[in-house]
Parts: structure tokens; sequence; C-alpha cells
């Protein structure tokens, strides 16, 4: 379990670093979110997971992230860099493709992938500790499901419901000739 908040407080920490930066210097980073249907927009599939509007933003998305890092590490740890790779260019690719035209930042789309993998891989795989992982993460997130939906304009829905589907097909495709029947 060390190894796995290790990197679940490094990203948490990647992250801050970026945002203090970010405000301090007056960079204007939020710029490279993601653009739909935009050539700029394509460096914001990999860059806007890192870039958060404000304090709240980023601190509201701070929890979340390092949870469901830190159990992606520890109990798919194998899967785990692929997962998270997977995610940023699924997820934010999806956006690119399919969004409202509008300025996408934040890691809210990981938080969302990384959920329904976890959730996902449980019915999947069927085993106990997936299943129990699966169940735990639906308890602790599972008023998620509707930020899936338009409310805020200045809230990102589609990267959440992005995320989201790019998890299960993440899930899907590592585990499913994995599964115990």
């Amino acid at each position: 379990m060390n190894e796995s908040i290790k990197k679940a407080v490094s990203i948490v920490i990647l992250l801050w670093v970026v945002f203090l930066i970010d405000t301090l210097l007056g960079l204007h980073l939020t710029r490279f979110g993601i653009v739909p249907r935009s050539i700029q927009g394509l460096l914001g599939i990999f860059t806007a997971p890192f870039l958060h509007g404000g304090f709240f933003h980023l601190l509201s998305n701070s929890v979340p992230i390092f949870v469901l890092s830190t159990a992606t590490f520890y109990f798919y740890k194998k899967e785990a860099p692929g997962v998270f790779l997977k995610s940023i260019i699924l997820g934010g690719g999806l956006v690119w493709l399919f969004a409202r035209s509008a300025n996408h930042i934040g890691i809210s789309g990981l938080i969302y992938s990384l959920a329904l993998f976890l959730i996902v891989t449980g019915f999947i795989k069927k085993d106990i500790k997936s299943i129990i992982v699966s169940a735990g993460i639906l308890f602790m997130y599972g008023g998620l499901i509707w930020g899936v939906f338009p409310g805020r304009v200045s809230v990102s829905w589609e990267g959440h419901l992005f995320g989201a589907i790019a998890g299960g097909i993440i899930a899907y495709t590592t585990f499913k000739n994995n599964k115990t029947l």
C-alpha cells in the first residue's frame, strides 16, 4: 500500500505544483485545455488533466484523485500505468471529438475514468477482491453518476461522461479474457 500511496501523493503534488506555478507567475496555463475540434485543443488532451480553474476546483479534485489513484495502483499495479495513460488519451480524445465548444480543464475526467475502471473490473473479473473494490467505489463515489449530465455551464460534464466511458472500455478491454466464471 505504501508504494501506491506514494504514487497517488505524487500525482496530487504535481497538480498543486502546476497550479501554484501558474497562479504565482500568471502564466494562464488553462488556455492549454481541450478545445474540441481545434488543432490547438489537441495538446489539451495531455495537458488538461493537470490544469485547474481555481483553488476550489483543484481542492475538490484532490481527494478523489488520491483515493482512486491509490486504489488503482494498489489493486491493479501491473495495469495501472496503462490505465492512466489510456484514460487520459481516450477520455480526452472523446472530449476533443464530441464535447461542446469550450475550454475543458481539470482531472475530473480521469477521476471518472478510474472510478468506472474499478467498478466495471469487479463486474468483469468477479473475484472477491475485485468485487469488494467495486462495491467500495460504488459506495464512496456512487454520486458521481450525476456529474455525467448537463448542469452548470462552467462544469465539463462531457469530461465526466467521456472519462467514465473510457474507464469502462479500458476495464473491459483489459480484463475481458481474464474473467473468473
